[in-house]
Parts: C-alpha cells; sequence; structure tokens
C-alpha cells in the first residue's frame, strides 16, 4: 500500500496511439491491487506520468497489467505500449518491458523485467504467472504442417490471420515485397514485362538494368563468362553454401588430365569439369573449357540454373525462412516473456512470421511468380526441402564445424567464411556472457523446464524428430546452450544476409543466374552458337519478372534495425546491458575491418558486414 509513480510511454509507430480508455492494476506477492484508470486519448511516442495510492497490501511488486476499454462511442482502437516503469513507495525502481499491441478490450500482464528462470527457484506466484501466459500463447501461436518432411509452420493464411505482435507494422509495406506489379521498377518496365520472346542480343539483355543497378551487378555484367569469376562466385556469390573440398574423384566422372591439362597446367592435375547427366554417355557428354566459346558457356550457364534452384529452395527458403519461423513459433509457445532466452532471441524473430506467410501466399503458392519464373516451380520446392531435411546435420548449422566438414579451413579468399567466422565468434562471446549471467551451472541448465520444453518441440516440429542429424532434443551444459542459441541467432540474422542480401547483385544479371531455362540441356558438341543460347535463355518477360523479385528481395527496409542494435530493452538489468555494448562494439571492429578489405577488392563481399545484416528475416 501507499503511493506508487507510474510512467507509461506508447509506442513511436504513426498508429501507435489510442482513442480508448487505459486501466492499470499493480501485482505483487501477496494481492493485486484494483484497476486504476489512467486515462483516454493516448497519443504516439507519448510518456505519461501519474501517481496511484494503492490501498492494498500487494507486497513485492511483480508484474502490471494493462487494460484497454472502449470510450463512449469511439471505434475500436488498437494500442502499442512501448514499457512502464513503477517506482514504489520505498523509492525503488521497477521496469516492465512490453513492447506489444493490445488491439481488443482486453487485459495483458507484463512481468518484471529482469530476466529469471524457474530452475533457480522462482516463488509459484511467478511460475504459475508463467504458466498462464504461455497457455495464452499455445492458443494463438499454432503449428501447421507445411509440407511432407518439412519443417512445421505457423496456422495462418494471411497477415491477419496472425497474433497481432507478429503483423507487420505498416501491412502494406509487407504485401509491397511481393506483389511487385504495383511497384514503381515494375511500371517502368511494363513494356518488357509484355514481351514474350526471346532475347535477339546478350546487349539488350541489359535493357533491364536501365532502371535499377548495382556497382556489383554492372560489373557481373561484365565478366559473367569468365572462367575465374564462375569459380569465385561459389566462394563470394549469392550462395557460397555448396562448394566443398574433393577427397575423391565419382566413378561415374571420367574426365582425364589429358582433357584438361590446357586449363589447368602441368602442376595441377585435379578434375574440376561438367557434365550434365549422371552417368557418362553419348548424350551426356563431358564440356571442356578447350570446347567451342559457346559449348563451354552454355554448360556454366546450367550449372548456374541448377544452383540458383538449391539456392532458392534449400539455402534460403529452408536454411534461413523456415528454421527460423519454427524457433519464433516456439520461442512464443514455450518461453515466457522473462524468460532470458526469450530476452535474447525475440529482437531477432521480428516480422518472420509475417514475411513468411506473405511468401506463401504471395510467392510460393501455386499459379504465383514462383510458378511463373522458377524452373523449378512450387511443386518442386517439397522434394527438394524434404531431401535436404533427410541429410540435414547439426553441424551444417553451425559455422565453424560447417566450414572444417566440407574442408574450406585454409582455401584463400574465402570471404563468407572469414566474415562469418567473425561475427560467430562476436555472437558466441555475447550469448556466452548472457548464458552465464543467468545460468550457474550445468544443472541449471538440465532442469529449467521452459527451456528444455522449447528445445524439444524445435527438435520435434522443426527438425521432424531426427536423430541422425545429431541435433539436440535436450540441453545438458551451458555450453551446448550457448552453441545452440549461437547457431539459432546466426542463422535468423547472418546467414539470412549472407544468402539472400546479394540476389540482386548477382542474379540481375539474368544470364549469370537464370531461374529457368526453356530448351533441355544439349546432348552433342559443337552444335550450340550464341542464337541457341538466347533461344535457351527465359523470355524477356520471365527475365523481367526475375529481375523485379530480387530486386525487392535484396533491398533494405525502412525501419530496418542492424544486427546487435535493440531499440526494445527487454534487458532491464545493469550487466546484460553491458553486454550488449560489449557486442555493439565488437560488431564495429569487424565492420571496420571487412569495409577495409572491400576497398582493395574490386568485387567487394559487403553482406556480411553488421552494418547491412539485419537482426531478424523480414524479408
Amino acid at each position: 500500500m501507499g503511493v506508487y509513480k507510474v510512467t507509461v510511454a506508447t509506442g513511436s509507430d504513426p498508429s501507435a496511439g489510442t482513442t480508448n480508455i487505459i486501466y492499470i492494476s499493480l501485482v505483487g506477492v501477496k494481492d493485486e491491487s484494483a484497476k486504476h484508470k489512467l486515462g483516454h486519448g493516448w497519443k504516439r511516442a507519448s510518456v505519461c506520468d501519474f501517481k496511484l495510492n494503492i490501498k492494498e497490501d500487494i507486497g513485492e511488486l511483480l508484474s502490471v497489467r494493462l487494460f484497454k476499454e472502449r470510450y463512449l462511442l469511439q471505434p475500436q482502437d488498437a494500442w502499442y505500449c512501448d514499457n512502464v516503469k513503477v517506482i514504489d513507495p520505498i523509492g525503488k525502481l521497477h521496469q516492465f518491458p512490453m513492447y506489444q499491441w493490445i488491439s481488443q478490450d482486453t487485459s495483458v500482464l507484463i512481468p518484471e523485467g529482469r530476466g529469471n528462470i524457474l530452475s533457480l527457484g522462482s516463488d509459484n506466484v511467478y511460475e504459475d504467472q508463467r504458466r498462464r501466459q504461455l497457455e495464452n500463447s499455445r492458443e494463438v501461436y499454432k503449428w501447421r504442417i507445411y509440407a511432407p518432411g518439412a519443417p512445421h509452420c505457423i496456422d495462418a493464411d494471411s497477415i491477419g490471420d496472425l497474433p497481432v505482435n507478429e503483423q507487420f507494422s505498416d501491412q502494406n509495406r509487407g504485401s509491397f515485397a511481393f506483389r511487385g506489379l504495383l511497384s514503381g521498377v515494375e511500371v517502368r518496365l511494363k513494356g518488357l514485362l509484355l514481351k514474350k520472346s526471346s532475347w535477339k542480343t546478350v546487349d539488350d539483355i541489359k535493357m533491364v538494368f536501365t532502371y535499377n543497378r548495382s556497382d556489383i551487378s554492372d560489373e557481373v555484367s561484365q565478366i559473367w563468362n569468365e572462367d575465374s569469376f564462375f569459380g569465385y562466385q561459389y566462394l563470394n556469390g549469392v550462395n557460397p553454401m555448396v562448394i566443398r573440398k574433393c577427397l575423391n574423384i565419382p566413378e561415374n566422372f571420367p574426365v582425364t588430365s589429358s582433357m584438361v591439362a590446357a586449363s589447368l597446367g602441368t602442376s595441377t592435375d585435379l578434375q574440376k569439369e561438367l557434365q550434365l547427366g549422371q552417368n557418362p554417355g553419348e548424350q551426356t557428354p563431358i564440356f571442356l573449357p578447350s570446347d567451342s566459346e559457346w559449348d563451354w558457356t552454355l554448360a556454366k550457364i546450367w550449372v548456374h540454373n541448377a544452383d540458383y534452384q538449391v539456392h532458392q529452395a534449400i539455402y534460403h527458403l529452408l536454411h534461413t525462412h523456415l528454421f527460423a519461423e519454427m524457433f519464433s513459433i516456439a520461442t512464443n509457445r514455450q518461453l515466457p516473456r522473462n524468460h532470458p532466452v526469450y530476452k535474447l532471441l525475440i529482437p531477432h524473430l521480428r516480422y518472420t512470421l509475417a514475411i513468411n506467410t506473405l511468401a506463401r501466399r504471395d510467392l510460393i503458392a501455386p499459379r504465383t511468380i514462383f510458378d511463373e519464373i522458377v524452373a523449378i516451380g512450387t511443386k518442386g520446392i517439397p522434394p527438394l526441402v524434404q531431401k535436404a531435411m533427410e541429410e540435414l546435420t547439426y553441424s551444417a548449422l553451425c559455422l565453424p564445424e560447417d566450414i572444417k566438414a566440407r574442408g574450406l579451413e585454409s582455401i584463400p579468399n574465402y570471404y563468407y567464411r572469414d566474415d562469418g567466422q567473425m561475427i560467430w565468434e562476436a555472437m558466441e562471446r555475447f550469448v556466452s556472457n548472457m548464458v552465464q549471467h543467468y545460468y550457474k551451472s550445468d544443472e541449471s541448465v538440465r532442469t529449467d523446464p521452459e527451456l528444455q520444453a522449447w528445445v524439444a518441440e524445435i527438435y520435434e516440429k522443426g527438425f521432424l524428430s531426427n536423430e541422425s542429424s545429431g541435433i539436440p532434443l535436450s540441453l545438458e551444459t551451458m555450453s551446448s546452450l550457448v552453441r545452440y542459441l549461437t547457431m539459432v541467432i546466426f542463422r535468423c540474422s547472418a546467414q539470412h544476409a549472407a544468402v539472400n542480401s546479394g540476389q540482386f547483385d548477382f542474379y540481375a544479371w539474368m544470364p549469370n543466374g537464370p531461374s529457368s531455362m526453356k530448351s533441355p540441356p544439349p546432348t552433342a558438341k559443337g552444335v550450340t552458337t550464341i542464337q541457341s543460347i538466347l533461344d535457351s535463355l527465359p523470355d524477356v518477360n520471365i527475365t523481367t519478372s526475375g529481375l523485379t523479385v530480387v530486386w525487392q528481395l535484396s533491398r533494405e527496409l525502412q525501419d530496418k534495425r542492424r544486427l546487435g542494435y535493440y531499440p526494445d530493452n527487454h534487458f532491464t538489468e545493469e550487466t546484460p546491458q553491458l553486454f550488449i555494448q560489449e557486442f555493439q562494439e565488437k560488431l564495429s571492429e569487424i565492420s571496420k575491418t571487412i569495409n577495409e578489405r572491400n576497398q582493395t577488392r574490386k568485387i567487394p563481399y559487403p553482406y556480411l558486414d553488421p552494418k547491412v545484416i539485419e537482426n531478424s528475416i523480414s524479408i
């Protein structure tokens, strides 16, 4: 009992304010206070102070409960609250981070901002609050089977079906991402979008650059057919994930040293050639750099086309978007808001459910643009995803181990590895600091029921209980928790940047990454001409549609939140705030190192610069 000073902050989003009435009650260890009216007419970005005379003996303050009700005849009006701060009668400050919408006439319980775990002996009041919050969350975050053999997804058909706090702050901005016919670029390219014919010359393809281009895409259009650049892209292009050290030449790969001597020189006998079929024969010739210019060019184009399919379905969709979605659903279903792992992860899950729901409706649903421009079409995604899931390993999701498994520890000029390692190590240190702050022993990890339920649900619903993957069903030690959390954060931020942000740079020049091919692969040497190549490439309208898609997917959002910067203060204690500051300083150092290197490179590798990486998958 006594006078409590309350400060309520409304969010800065243009629609964050409300005309509705807001009430508050204070919840303590002993009791909950009566409901107190705070008023109506809340403006965006406002900070309002109140004094409440609490008559009840509520004991130590644990939570606050906010209520929203319609005011007179005013319409139902959503309200976004950033946080609530309370100074109790003895002068102690209590902080309650919210960062949520209240859309209906309802109440929301906000726990105090200090992170805590049940295995550290939280009292029964805390445990009961957490249990009820999770029960409510499980009612709105529900699983759905996306496709056989694929990670489960959120049970939603549209943005409006999602929990209100998962929706874009501006839904029109989200729809704009895939409905490119409304975009300025497509309006300017309308003439090309309607042209269903082959390109007449290679130079004609440059017409699509008239309205949108980048320095790297310009350079790619000049050097795309050089063999050295062909190889470079599998290290530092938009899909640096498939290259690996070859330890044994396959038996069905009959390339002799004499075939490639002219290309490799006398000091090298490794056979690096292309075969369009898995079994050699008259219909599946081996194409060599010593063949005619157009034979060799078309062979490389076919490799790019095949890589495009694998890149989009496996390394982009599955390994970042779908994995991040399952992390998001499980986090909201199994971890209460005051759990430190929830606080750590929630900034890295922002908008992921929204962008994936949009993609399933507007991009990769039947009869959408994916069916129009991509060879595998929407029917080809499930079998590729299923096969990738069957072959998935935990080490493949952890960058240092993945690099080692692919035998690429020492190959020079592999910037995905170099930059990724720096970011991974910075994340690992940051996560380790947080884990050691909240978990004091391996036992506290093992006995945290909420954490273990979270890991188990990801294993079951996300990784489909695949024992051979090595992905854990439970976590037994602090070090295993650090590894797991680092993997999650890296995948939701840096890994997505690596396989998404360069799409326009490398795919805008269509011959360097055609999304589909009109003619089958050649079955004989010496018959390919520049005209047959042009006739094999996607038509003008398909090329233009593909360009607009990769432009949309590669662009930065206006409300982007870069890696390591957390404007929503979910952690309210001083020590975690210091860990965040240290993480930000390290990321700044990494950014400087990357920029200095890129200044010396003809083709820079900017995609893992922390200043351009988003905290979460939101495009």
